[in-house]
C-alpha cells in the first residue's frame, strides 16, 4: 500500500527563466501570470489553458506557454548536461508507504529532502491496528505455515496473515507494559518486533531530475507500491480511491504538471 497527498509543485518561472539564460532567449518565453475572474475570462484569455480557474473566484496561475513548453521538451530529450531546469521544478508530497519501501527509497539520498513521522518517539503513542501495516498480499489460509515441536510434527497451523495478527497483539501487549511502567525494555521489544510491513509517513521534497531518474530505474520493478501499471489510464489515477489502492510511485508521476518531461512519454 502506498498513498500520497498534498502534492505540490513549484519552481517552473525561476525554472523557465533559468532555462532561457544560455541563448538569451529571454524574449521568446511565452509563459507569465494569469489573473482569473471565473471561466468567462478564461474564454478571452490568449493561453486557452486549462488553469484550474474556478467559477467566481479570483486566482492567480503562472500558464506555461507552447514555445517554452517545446524548448523543455527538446533540452529533455538532450540529456541531463542539457535539462540543468529540471532540477529546479520542485514536488512536495505526503507519503505514506510501508517501512520496506522507504528502505529503498532513501537509496535516493542525493536531490531529496523527508521528514518522517518518527517511530522512536511516537511508537507508542497509539494502539496497534492491521489498518497500520501493508498486508494486502498476505495469505489467509492456514495450511501455508505451521509450527512444529522438537520432533518435527506440526501442532500449531496458522496463515501469514495469522502470524501478523499475533505481531500486533505483541506489540500492542508491550506498548501497554510501557505505558504503564515506563520501562525502557518494553520500548525495546516494540523497536524490535515493528514489521517491515509498518506504514511510515514523510514529507518529501524532489526535483524533476530526481523523478526522471527513479521513474527510469522503478516503473518496472516487483513491488507493486514502485511500478508502473500499465492498465491504469491517466484519467484513472485522477480518481482518489482508484489511486490510492491500486497505483504505484510510477503511477503517481504520470499525475503531476507536464510528466512527460520525466516520462518521455508524448500525450501523457
Amino acid at each position: 500500500m502506498i498513498k500520497f497527498e498534498k502534492t505540490e509543485v513549484v519552481g517552473w518561472e525561476a525554472a523557465i527563466r533559468g532555462m532561457r539564460n544560455p541563448m538569451n532567449s529571454w524574449d521568446k518565453s511565452d509563459s507569465g501570470y494569469c489573473e482569473t475572474h471565473g471561466p468567462d475570462h478564461c474564454l478571452t484569455c490568449p493561453y486557452h489553458y486549462n488553469c484550474d480557474a474556478s467559477e467566481g473566484s479570483i486566482q492567480t496561475n503562472y500558464i506555461i506557454g507552447p514555445n517554452d513548453v517545446d524548448l523543455m521538451k527538446r533540452l529533455r530529450n538532450a540529456g541531463t548536461d542539457h535539462r540543468k531546469f529540471m532540477r529546479m521544478i520542485v514536488v512536495y508530497v505526503d507519503i505514506t508507504a510501508p517501512l520496506y519501501w522507504w528502505k529503498e527509497f532513501d537509496t535516493y539520498k542525493v536531490g531529496t529532502v523527508a521528514n518522517s513521522c518518527s517511530t522512536m518517539h511516537k511508537i507508542h503513542a497509539k494502539e496497534f491496528t492491521i489498518d497500520d501495516f501493508s498486508c494486502e498480499h498476505l495469505d489467509g489460509v492456514s495450511r501455508d505455515m505451521f509450527m512444529q515441536n522438537d520432533n518435527n510434527q506440526p501442532y500449531f497451523f496458522c496463515s501469514f496473515e495469522d502470524m501478523l495478527y499475533i505481531q500486533i497483539e505483541a506489540l500492542n501487549q508491550a506498548r501497554k507494559l510501557y505505558l504503564e511502567t515506563k520501562d525502557k525494555k518494553y520500548w525495546l521489544q516494540m523497536i524490535q518486533l515493528l514489521p517491515s510491513s509498518y506504514n511510515q509517513k514523510r514529507t518529501v521534497m524532489m526535483s524533476y531530475e530526481v523523478l526522471a531518474n527513479q521513474y527510469g530505474s522503478r516503473k518496472f520493478h516487483p513491488l507493486d507500491e514502485w511500478k508502473e501499471h500499465d492498465y491504469l489510464s491517466k484519467e484513472d489515477l485522477s480518481y482518489e480511491n482508484t489511486f490510492q489502492k491500486h497505483a504505484g510511485f510510477c503511477d503517481w508521476i504520470r499525475t503531476l504538471p507536464y510528466s512527460e518531461l520525466i516520462t518521455g512519454k508524448e500525450g501523457e
